[in-house]
């Protein structure tokens, strides 16, 4: 059954003549299906090319107004999927757009790296970003109902939300698929970089992460364990998050001496991702790590919502040396909302600390019981 994903109505309103759609997100999360739709809806000429096919580099090889104006004829609708194996793509892009009255371009990428490297610079005032997502919760609730999303929730907990594990209905299909992702499209993508051979750091790397998942990270200690240096670290951290693998939230503070600033938390954009590095799939009564999933799922979730809601919000952890802390902290116009996850109910009070610190604050627990309202 077909998803209505939410980016398809955000990709049809920021087309425009003489502009450049650039659709990011890690490999298999569906931009291709995408495109498919939107193709399927256009009531224009379109080209489609793809930037894997080799024949795709010979035609954009000649960088001039005359080849791109032969190529593409009375076309003014030009679509290129994984637009970042093109080389020069950004200088040709926007000679197309400078040079092609009217003419609409949509590219997609999957790793941010190479796309700003390329495009960054040249589409300045030209280019306008989308990311795409597995599967969010609003997603699937265009064909599930109350008792099937509650139902649901401990599967996507465990393997994840991407479109190819929603299909497949047998637990060892879901393992086998989320283990084949991780070690022949995003890993080979990470090595992909500046020749980067080191696999056997890369994956120690990543299953530190799973394993510190909503826990501050010092860089410092994680090269001594894996004995490389701390900015070799920093790079391949930044690599992974270029390819949609892990994200950052940094410490929330108005410089004061007790509150954490200097470390980070990493989370990675699905648990099934996360639970295939690491190798542990087991239901969520036989697991040590509940709250890390649940602390994974929400965050994630709550990025989903407000990318699509295009929702421009600053969000923070917060905590002291005195091990107060709060999950996340968003702040919107000035304005503070915090925000404590808790997978199974219970009484939680607002951290002194935080409370005398910052008054006007808003607080909230969010548990199974109201976590739709938060994420959708």
């Amino acid at each position: 059954m077909d998803i209505e994903r939410e980016a398809f109505e955000l990709v049809r309103k920021k087309l425009q003549p003489n502009k450049v759609v650039v659709l990011l997100g890690a490999r298999r999360v569906g931009k291709t299906k995408l495109i498919e739709k939107i193709i399927a809806k256009t009531k224009e000429p379109f080209l489609f090319l793809n930037g894997d096919d080799i024949e795709t580099h010979q035609i954009l090889e000649i960088q001039s107004v005359a080849n791109f104006k032969r190529i593409l004829g009375d076309i003014r609708f030009l679509i290129i999927d994984e637009a970042q194996e093109i080389s020069n793509i950004g200088s040709k892009l926007k000679l197309m757009v400078d040079s092609i009255s009217g003419l609409k371009v949509l590219i997609t990428g999957s790793s941010a790296f190479e796309i700003n490297n390329q495009i960054g610079e040249p589409l300045v005032g030209r280019m306008k970003t989308i990311q795409i997502f597995p599967f969010s919760q609003k997603e699937f609730s265009k064909n599930e109902n109350f008792i099937e999303t509650r139902g649901n929730l401990e599967s996507k907990l465990i393997f994840g939300s991407y479109p190819e594990v929603y299909k497949l209905k047998n637990q060892n299909e879901k393992i086998e698929y989320l283990k084949d992702l991780v070690n022949n499209q995003l890993l080979r993508d990470v090595l992909a970089f500046e020749g980067i051979k080191k696999r056997d750091k890369i994956i120690a790397l990543l299953q530190i992460i799973a394993f510190r998942t909503g826990s501050e990270v010092s860089l410092e200690s994680i090269g001594r364990d894996l004995q490389i240096s701390k900015n070799t670290v920093e790079k391949y951290l930044d690599l992974f998050s270029k390819v949609f693998i892990i994200y950052s939230v940094s410490g929330f503070s108005k410089n004061r001496d007790n509150e954490i600033t200097k470390m980070k938390k990493w989370y990675f954009y699905d648990n099934g991702i996360r639970n295939a590095i690491i190798n542990s799939f087991n239901p969520l009564n036989m697991r040590e790590d509940v709250g890390k999933l649940w602390e994974s799922y929400l965050n994630y979730e709550r990025i989903k919502k407000q990318s699509y809601n295009e929702s421009y919000v600053l969000s923070y952890f917060w905590r002291t040396h005195t091990k107060q802390e709060i999950d996340r902290i968003e702040l919107i116009n000035e304005e503070l909302f915090a925000y404590e996850y808790k997978y199974g109910k219970g009484n939680y009070k607002i951290p002194t600390e935080f409370a005398k610190a910052y008054p006007d604050a808003s607080f909230e627990i969010i548990n199974s019981d109201n976590y739709l309202d938060f994420i959708m």
